[in-house]
């Protein structure tokens, strides 16, 4: 028996890498009896000053994340800046933590397959925050696919229209190719990963488009990031604002796209579309899932309190027509942030670093999601050039697949 296969304590000891704008999150993992945080590190004073209000008095607080390893912890979250994420999610399943990283995995395929290679090697246990995996609006759709209501899926087509997309992420790091690779990644990895997920497939081939089509010409520019001055998007957001010329205080730094479109095919052969644009005047996604009996597409997404339906035709009628076969009305959460998917995520981690298993994310998809934007980046940036999307190491794909069981399954076979 290894380190892995011991019994969890009666309360988990969980810290936060990076107390930001996503801490929030980390905070609903003080559940009294099944896990606490204990331990937390920022490299920014406000950070650490944040974590006493969100975890508590008695929470160790530090600046740098290697000292969070004398604090015995059993699971960590990472939530720093994406291309900080490698290297305490690296150092933490080398000491046999588990380990929550937000999403993306990372900013290149090249840091998610070290990091996934290095769960595979530790036995460590690895978890990416998809939270839309547990949006209510999401779940209906895949189980409408999966009860048959559209046939079998041939198609499936994503428009995210970022209406605040200049306030979110054209203010401080997101805007930097350095931090994010683009936004197509950035913004689009949960996206991608819904696609694969509703399409049951990930993709191989893409071809993208893009442009810095709004924000470039902004010439409002800070002498320096926000970041420098310890600010957040909620200290500068006005959705009073627009249109998105009339913004103030850009990152000095702009070398992302803020509007890209990419095809892609799968490797089961199913079709999809991803377009993502930062400067439209509503907020929200559009997924429309084409089968060869009929097709579904949501209308609202149901996130932070918005109304929405989904809408299934499956019968044959020609002409135009709004009234579908079948709507599904959804009403606005209020349970909580993401209508609460983030809940849901943070319970599902907690359970799985006390006694592994399933669970409805997956880091092979977190990496395949990061592999398809990485690649449609690379082709939107060489004028619509196809590009492969590597495949995984058979090894490490086969551990993940069998939910990252310990050594003696691993061994086995899984069986």
């Amino acid at each position: 028996m290894n380190e892995h296969d011991q019994a969890p304590a009666a309360e988990l000891r969980v810290g936060v890498v990076g107390v930001g704008q996503r801490a929030p999150m980390a905070a609903l993992a003080n559940r009294p009896g099944t896990a606490r945080i204990v331990s937390c590190a920022d490299p920014d004073p406000r950070g650490r000053e944040d974590a006493k209000r969100l975890f508590g008095a008695d929470v160790a607080i530090h600046d740098g994340y290697e000292r969070m390893l004398d604090d015995d912890l059993d699971a960590v979250f990472v939530l720093t800046p994406d291309h900080l994420h490698t290297q305490p999610a690296l150092r933490f399943l080398a000491a046999g933590v588990a380990v929550f990283v937000e999403k993306p995995l990372a900013i290149t395929v090249a840091d998610c397959d070290e990091l996934l290679g290095a769960a595979f090697r530790s036995r460590g246990r690895l978890y990416v925050g998809h939270n839309l995996r547990h949006l209510p609006m999401l779940r209906r759709m895949r189980e409408l696919i999966d009860d048959g209501a559209i046939g079998r899926v041939r198609a499936v087509w994503c428009r995210h229209f970022v209406g605040h997309g200049g306030d979110f992420y054209f203010k401080d790091w997101h805007a930097e190719r350095a931090n994010t690779t683009g936004l197509l990644l950035q913004k689009g990895a949960h996206d991608l990963d819904v696609i694969h997920w509703l399409a049951g497939g990930y993709t191989r081939s893409v071809v993208a488009y893009g442009a810095l089509a709004v924000y470039g010409d902004n010439p409002r520019r800070t002498a320096q990031d926000a970041a420098s001055h310890g600010r957040r998007m909620p200290d500068w957001f006005d959705p009073g604002i627009w249109p998105p010329s009339a913004l103030r205080d850009l990152n000095p730094v702009i070398d992302v796209e803020d509007i890209s479109m990419m095809l892609a095919q799968l490797d089961n052969g199913v079709l999809a579309s991803y377009q993502q644009c930062h400067f439209t005047p509503d907020y929200w996604r559009n997924y429309t899932v084409i089968g060869d009996e009929g097709r579904l597409e949501n209308l609202g997404d149901g996130i932070d309190g918005d109304p929405a339906s989904i809408n299934v035709w499956n019968r044959h009628r020609s002409g135009y027509r709004r009234d579908a076969d079948l709507t599904i009305p959804l009403a606005a959460s209020s349970e909580g942030l993401h209508g609460g998917a983030d809940q849901a995520l943070v319970g599902e981690f907690l359970r799985f670093a006390a006694a592994g298993g399933p669970t409805e994310t997956s880091p092979v998809a977190a990496r395949e999601a990061v592999a398809a934007a990485v690649a449609a980046t690379t082709s939107l940036r060489s004028n619509g050039t196809p590009v492969s999307v590597p495949e995984l190491a058979p090894e490490v794909l086969r551990y993940f697949e069998e939910h990252q069981p310990t050594e003696a399954l691993a061994q086995d076979g899984g069986r």
